[in-house]
């Protein structure tokens, strides 16, 4: 219970972030990717804010055994960069740039029911049922 709280807790807070920064406008963060036409830097403060805290919170993860609630910290071992990776990110990229969305903001911005949104997560849920389908068989 304790568990379900806290996640609630801070999915409320970091949907308010999402919210109060201007994330799930796309028209916001379109206009922070788009270099070359009118740059809006307002989201390089949201970044630099997000940096803020997440660099503490890795610190204190390294120093701790375990969660408040009793489970194991999920930190990543691997350092190795492959196709993967680079398509995986690209790809990510290239959807944040021409939808305005990425999963976080998108799922905030579902309390609007606005088509775009509508649409974004339908292609999101898509996108990774094809992944299930093609990267994840079973091997052997």
């Amino acid at each position: 219970m304790r568990q379900a709280l806290s996640a609630l807790v801070i999915g409320a807070i970091f949907g308010f972030g999402l919210a109060l920064s201007g994330m799930m406008n796309p028209a916001k963060v379109v206009g922070f990717l788009d270099l070359a036409g009118v740059w809006d830097p307002t989201l390089a403060f949201v970044m630099g804010g997000g940096l803020l805290v997440s660099l503490p919170g890795f610190w204190l993860v390294r120093k701790r055994q375990g969660s408040l609630f009793g489970g194991a910290f999920q930190i990543p071992t691997r350092k190795d960069i492959d196709w993967k990776l680079v398509g995986g990110a690209g790809l990510f990229g290239v959807g944040w740039g021409i939808a305005g969305f990425c999963p976080g903001p998108a799922v905030a911005a579902l309390s609007t029911a606005l088509p775009d949104v509508l649409l974004f997560m339908a292609a999101l849920l898509a996108g990774m049922a094809i992944h299930r389908l093609t990267m994840e068989r079973p091997k052997g």
